[in-house]
C-alpha cells in the first residue's frame, strides 16, 4: 500500500496549514488555516463575506486546488486545535468541496461550528464529529484515527495520528510539553512511547522553535503565571488604569489572569469578539471558571460601554484585551491611538503577555504601539509570556519516543526554520533527502510498500 504526504500549506510560512495524507485509495486532510499576515486581520476580523478564491490568490488560505488532481476519496477533515491557523475561516471556505465528517475535540468542535454559522459565502454541511484526547475512530478498513493527549497555548490540542498497515503517521502542527497546566493535562507520553514501538512511519512535525535560539525545552505556563503574579501585584493595588492584552485563544493564560485578580478589589473586563468566542465557548465546556468579578464583553456597543465605565473611574478596573501585536483596528492599538472612550494617562499600567510574532508588519506595528502608549504616560511591561511551542530538546524527546522512520518538517515561516529541524533530526541519526523530507507547498512525499 501507497501513503503519500501532500503539502498544500504552512509549508512556506506560519500559518496557513493543511496537509493531505494518501492511504491508498483514501485521503485524510489535516487543517484549513488563515496566515495572518497576508492580509490586515487579527483575531476579531471578520472575513466571513469574503470569497474563496480571493482568499486564495491573496495567499490568506491553502491553495487546495491541487487536490483536484489527487486521485482518491476524502474520508475525513481533522483538526488538531483551535486555532486561527489551523482553522481560522479557512474551513468554512475549503471544507464544503469535501463529502467527509469534520473530526475534532469537543472544544475544537464548538469554535469551528461557531466560524460555519457566521460563514456568508458558503454552506457548509460537512457532519461534526467528536474525538476526545485519546479517542479512536475507525475511518475505513485500512485506516484508524487516534488522538494523543497533549499540550498546547489552547484547550483540547492533541497529536493525531493514521494507523495504517504500513505504519503510524503522527500529525504533529502544533505541541508542548507541559506538565503544570491548570486546564490541560500532561501529554500522553507513555502512548507516544507505544506508538513507536509500534512503528511510526512519518512524523509531520512543526518547526516553529527548532532554531538555535530555542536550545532549551519550552518553560511551563505556571512559568507565566509566575511571571504575571509578579507583574500585577503592584499594580492591581495602584490608583491608575491597567490593561493586560493577550491571546484571546490561550484561555490557560486567561484564566491565570483571572485567578490573579480576583481577590482584588478591580473588576475584570474581558473586552473583544474573540475574547467572548473562546472564553464564552470555554465557559461552556467548563474548561474556564472565571470569577465573579470579571464579566465578558464582544459586541463593539458593549465594548463601549465598557470602555466608558473604565474611564470614569480607572482604578476599579482591569482590562483584558486583544491586540497585543499592535494591528491598527484591534483594540489595544485603538486605545493607544485614542481612538476609544478610555485614553490612556500618566501612570497607567500596560503589561503586554504575548511575544512579537516575527514578520517586520507585526514588529513595526507592535512599536508603533507601544510608542504611543509610553508617549501617554504609561509603563510598559513587555513580553510577560511563555511560549507554546516545543523548544529544540523538547523536538528532540518526540524524536526519540516516536522513532519515525521518515521526518517531514512543517509549519516553518522560512526555509531556514525547516532546515534547523532537519539539523536537529541529523544530530539524531537522520539525513536531509533519505528520511528527512523538506517539502514547499503543493509538493509530495511518496512512500511505497517497504520504503
Amino acid at each position: 500500500m501507497t501513503v503519500e504526504v501532500i503539502a498544500i500549506g504552512g509549508y512556506e510560512e506560519v500559518g496557513k496549514n493543511m496537509t493531505a495524507v494518501k492511504v491508498g485509495e483514501e485521503v485524510i486532510i489535516f487543517d484549513m488555516g488563515i496566515h495572518l499576515d497576508r492580509i490586515s486581520i487579527h483575531e476579531d476580523t471578520d472575513i466571513d463575506r469574503m470569497h474563496s478564491l480571493d482568499l486564495i490568490e491573496r495567499g490568506v488560505i491553502p491553495d487546495d486546488t491541487l487536490m483536484k488532481d489527487v486521485d482518491g476519496k476524502v474520508k475525513a477533515i481533522v483538526f488538531s486545535h483551535g486555532h486561527l491557523d489551523h482553522i481560522g475561516g479557512a474551513v468554512a471556505k475549503l471544507a464544503h468541496r469535501y463529502d467527509a465528517p469534520i473530526i475534532a475535540t469537543p472544544y475544537t468542535i464548538a469554535l469551528i461550528e461557531r466560524t460555519i454559522k457566521g460563514e456568508r459565502k458558503f454552506s457548509v454541511s460537512n457532519p461534526l464529529r467528536n474525538l476526545n484526547p485519546g479517542g479512536k475512530l475507525q475511518l475505513s478498513k485500512d485506516v484508524t484515527l487516534e488522538f494523543v493527549q497533549s499540550t498546547h497555548s489552547i484547550p483540547q490540542a492533541v497529536l493525531p495520528a493514521l494507523h495504517t498497515r504500513e505504519g503510524v503517521i503522527v500529525y504533529a502542527n502544533d505541541f508542548k510539553f507541559d506538565n503544570h497546566q491548570k486546564i490541560s493535562p500532561p501529554p500522553d507520553y507513555n502512548r507516544l512511547r507505544e506508538l513507536g514501538k509500534k512503528g511510526v512511519l512519518s512524523l509531520i512535525v512543526e518547526t516553529t522553535r527548532a532554531n538555535e535560539f530555542h536550545e532549551v525545552k519550552t518553560y511551563s505556563e505556571r512559568v507565566a503565571k509566575i511571571i504575571l503574579e509578579d507583574l500585577m501585584k503592584q499594580p492591581l493595588k495602584e490608583k491608575t488604569g491597567m490593561i493586560v492584552t493577550t491571546f484571546s485563544s490561550h484561555v490557560e493564560r486567561v484564566q491565570a489572569i483571572a485567578d490573579i485578580a480576583k481577590t482584588s478589589d478591580r473588576h475584570i473586563f474581558f473586552l473583544g469578539r474573540s475574547m467572548e468566542r473562546y472564553c464564552g465557548i470555554a465557559e461552556n465546556f467548563g474548561i474556564l471558571d472565571l470569577p465573579d468579578n470579571a464579566s465578558v464583553y464582544g459586541s463593539p456597543k458593549a465594548v463601549t460601554k465598557a470602555l466608558n465605565k473604565a474611564e470614569d473611574n480607572r482604578e476599579e478596573y482591569l482590562l483584558v484585551t486583544t491586540g497585543h501585536q499592535g494591528e491598527p483596528d484591534a483594540l489595544l492599538p485603538r486605545i493607544a491611538s485614542g481612538r476609544t472612550p478610555f485614553t490612556v494617562r500618566p501612570g497607567d499600567n500596560v503589561i503586554i503577555s504575548a511575544p512579537i510574532i516575527p514578520n517586520p508588519t507585526n514588529k513595526a506595528n507592535r512599536h508603533m504601539m507601544e510608542r504611543r502608549l509610553i508617549s501617554s504616560g504609561a509603563r510598559i511591561y513587555s513580553n510577560a509570556h511563555v511560549s507554546g511551542h516545543a523548544g529544540r530538546e523538547d523536538h528532540r524527546d518526540f524524536i526519540r519516543m516516536l522513532k519515525p522512520k521518515h521526518i517531514i518538517p512543517a509549519h516553518g515561516g522560512e526555509l531556514e526554520m525547516l532546515a534547523a529541524y532537519g539539523e536537529l533530526a541529523e544530530e539524531e541519526g537522520y539525513r536531509i533527502g533519505n528520511n528527512v523530507h523538506i517539502l514547499r507547498n503543493g509538493q509530495a512525499q511518496v512512500f511505497n510498500e517497504g520504503f
